[in-house]
């Protein structure tokens, strides 16, 4: 009798560590999915004034009050203004040649670090950055007063999925979206891990879904070559997307693409800018050699998990 009372306590503590091992991988998700997504570096390098450009220092304060730092770089008569999102790595002041390169277009450029990125307070989530768009969107209409028509919404690498999300609630003039992907699913490659990262993150980063809904014209910016961000998940985003849209195929690696195809990133980015904001002179006061140059300065979107998920 005891023998039997014996066995029938393992059959039924069993199940019940199944459950406990269950609920602490659950609850360890945020945890492991900011391990492999969030890269951040707290050293800023260089500011804009390396490449002659006047910037100013901005502080803004999330609505969970966490403080964040970024740089306002204003072009003068500016056809718009570029609010930037960048990639999981680094921070931002390793986008100084992008910024250049969108100042020489006529935008002014905001960029901002997420919250534990450079100088900005806190650690990085998926929910957090959801905040920090957020922050930096309204810095732009309430504290700028720029209307939500100037704005141009550029989002690189993670910073796409980031942007995108920003999408679900404010409507901008337009948006470009560069070396990004469809969904959470395809940058999180343990398959196991997916369907509970859903149970806890929802439809984050299902930027899909997004596009599936859009009303602003879009641009959309891969590499064939691109080793991180799989040319197909880029593909597959710009399918998705309802409103009016353009591909622009480039080559080279997810880091140095928009660089090794600088002769038709640029004018792809100007005509698309033209399109919806009008000309803006000069149209291209810089050649090949002088972008590349300042990126060997500056430094561009490195990303040290180029082996996981950006």
């Amino acid at each position: 009798m005891k023998k039997n009372e014996k066995q029938g306590g393992k059959k039924y503590y069993r199940p019940l560590w199944w459950f406990l091992l269950l609920a602490l991988l659950v609850a360890g998700i945020p945890f492991m999915l900011s391990w492999f997504v969030f890269a951040p570096s707290a050293r800023l390098t260089h500011t804009p004034t390396i490449l002659g450009l006047f910037f100013e220092d901005v502080i803004l304060t999330t609505s969970d009050n966490v403080r964040l730092h970024g740089w306002y770089v204003p072009a003068e008569n500016a056809r718009a203004t570029l609010l930037f999102f960048h990639g999981n790595a680094g921070n931002i002041s390793n986008r100084l040649n992008s910024i250049k390169i969108f100042h020489d277009l006529g935008l002014s450029v905001f960029i901002f670090d997420y919250r534990g990125y450079g100088q900005s307070e806190g650690s990085p989530s998926i929910e957090g950055t959801a905040l920090d768009a957020s922050a930096a969107w309204r810095w732009l209409t309430e504290e700028k007063k720029v209307p939500a028509g100037k704005i141009v919404v550029f989002g690189r690498s993670l910073g796409g999925a980031i942007a995108m999300e920003l999408m679900r609630g404010e409507v901008p003039g337009s948006l470009i979206l560069e070396s990004t992907f469809s969904s959470l699913a395809e940058i999180v490659r343990l398959p196991f891990l997916f369907p509970l990262a859903r149970l806890v993150t929802g439809d984050a980063w299902n930027s899909a879904e997004v596009a599936r809904a859009l009303t602003v014209p879009a641009l959309c910016i891969h590499s064939l070559d691109d080793e991180i961000v799989p040319y197909r998940t880029g593909r597959r985003l710009y399918d998705a997307i309802a409103s009016e849209k353009t591909f622009l195929e480039i080559h080279g690696g997810h880091n140095e693409g928009f660089l090794d195809s600088i002769d038709a990133y640029v004018p792809a980015l100007d005509a698309f800018l033209t399109k919806r904001f009008g000309e803006w002179a000069p149209r291209f006061p810089r050649d090949k050699a002088q972008t590349e140059a300042s990126a060997e300065i500056t430094g561009y979107e490195v990303l040290p998990l180029a082996a996981g998920p950006v």
